[in-house]
């Protein structure tokens, strides 16, 4: 492979505003992937996935590099350097690479594989946590949680078939294939920008990742329910609930940011979803009129997200353990305050990208022990795990409100 100057310049500039202006990941990529309208697929690919690879083996790559925080440019040459070597392209002649040995890298890359925070590339407060909550299963996860993540895609049911949408992503050279144990899924072959094509343009699909696409399946909701999505964020699965509701029936989709919901309320539009209904919980008062009122709530709460660790690399970086208390806090709170929006004989899912038990079934063990949970029971949980599913880490559960 050859390297072209432009691209490898792209790269270094995403890595410097992604590690040393604490900028989120894919909003950099996304503004830097506009630079060069001559750029074709390949070569956003390439800007797109080096980056992703040395934000997420950057502690790996700094210590063989022997360089530290904050980097400078020189310094981002060498992680580059590093990450050429270990996938076997050869270093041009450019003036950047002059003070970047090559040799003893792999020698370096052996020696530090033996130890798992380096061969993980993981802070130290990350890897002590996951084998205190884990144990043996911390090894298996974390690698799991380091590799690439597919493109999958949740079709739009009320529009569409799985089958229908496949032929027409065929017809364009995107080549898919039907997930087992998964109705509405369809997963990428290869990883290309799905985003530009008709189908997503009318709606056809949303990209969600399979274990994602268990959250509605298990709540499970009704057409003609009243379902309330308490966390709904921008709403992937606030759209999938509707689907399944088939636009029939109220969905309340809630959330504390209102720059979400109305990018919800904008994805709802292009998928001809029209029951949701949204509200911003600015208050107190958003929650009480509510009480007792739902069929089915879901609480897809807050979390340490470290299930989509590998959409998300820059994720490792950013987190702190204080974080951690503070969202275990959160909720604790928010199964307390949220659950009593179910109805007599209703029912509630408590969901979360984690895989860390702290923040899965002790928080909802603990919700079922306290006053707040004393009127419900839990039906079924899932712990979906990386290693296991080749999908995002997951947690749903299940209770009913008697």
């Amino acid at each position: 492979m050859k390297l072209h100057r432009n691209l490898v310049f792209a790269t270094i500039d995403s890595l410097d505003l992604i590690f040393n202006e604490n900028k989120q990941a894919d909003k950099v990529l996304k503004n830097t992937l506009k630079r060069d309208k001559r750029w074709g697929a390949r070569d956003r690919g390439f800007i797109a996935e080096t980056t992703y690879d040395i934000v997420r083996w950057k502690r790996l790559y700094s210590e063989i590099a022997e360089v530290r925080e904050p980097f400078d440019r020189p310094n981002l040459f060498r992680l580059f350097t590093v990450w050429a070597t270990l996938n076997g392209i050869a270093i041009p002649e450019w003036k950047q690479f002059e003070d970047t040995p090559t040799r003893r890298i792999k020698g370096k890359f052996d020696e530090l594989s033996k130890i798992r925070k380096y061969r993980e590339s993981i802070p130290d407060w990350l890897d002590e946590l996951g084998q205190k909550e884990l144990g043996k299963k911390w090894d298996k996860e974390i690698a799991a949680l380091n590799q690439q993540a597919d493109v999958v895609l949740r079709v739009n049911t009320l529009k569409t078939t799985v089958e229908k949408l496949q032929n027409e992503l065929a017809d364009l050279e995107i080549e898919t294939e039907i997930l087992k144990g998964y109705p509405d899924a369809l997963k990428l072959k290869e990883r290309g920008n799905v985003f530009t094509t008709d189908a997503f343009k009318n709606g056809l699909f949303e990209v969600q990742d399979a274990s994602s696409q268990k959250v509605a399946e298990i709540l499970d909701a009704k057409p003609g329910m009243r379902v309330i999505d308490a966390c709904a964020g921008a709403g992937g699965k606030s759209l999938h609930i509707a689907t399944m509701m088939e636009n029939k029936g109220q969905l309340i989709a809630m959330d504390i940011y209102e720059n979400k919901l109305n990018e919800l309320k904008r994805r709802a539009r292009r998928n001809d979803i029209f029951n949701i209904e949204t509200r911003v919980i600015d208050s107190t008062k958003v929650i009480k009129k509510l009480i007792d009122k739902a069929d089915k709530v879901l609480i897809d709460a807050p979390c340490s997200g470290l299930g989509v660790l590998r959409r998300n690399p820059d994720a490792k970086w950013k987190l702190q353990p204080e974080f951690l208390d503070k969202i275990r806090a959160t909720q604790k709170e928010l199964l307390d305050s949220y659950s009593r929006m179910v109805k007599p004989g209703g029912q509630l899912v408590y969901a979360t990208c984690s895989i860390l038990p702290s923040e899965n079934e002790l928080q909802v063990k603990g919700f079922l022990s306290r006053e707040e949970g004393k009127d419900f029971t839990l039906l079924s949980e899932e712990k979906i795990m990386p290693s296991k599913s080749g999908f995002d880490g997951f947690y749903i559960s299940l209770l009913q409100k008697k």
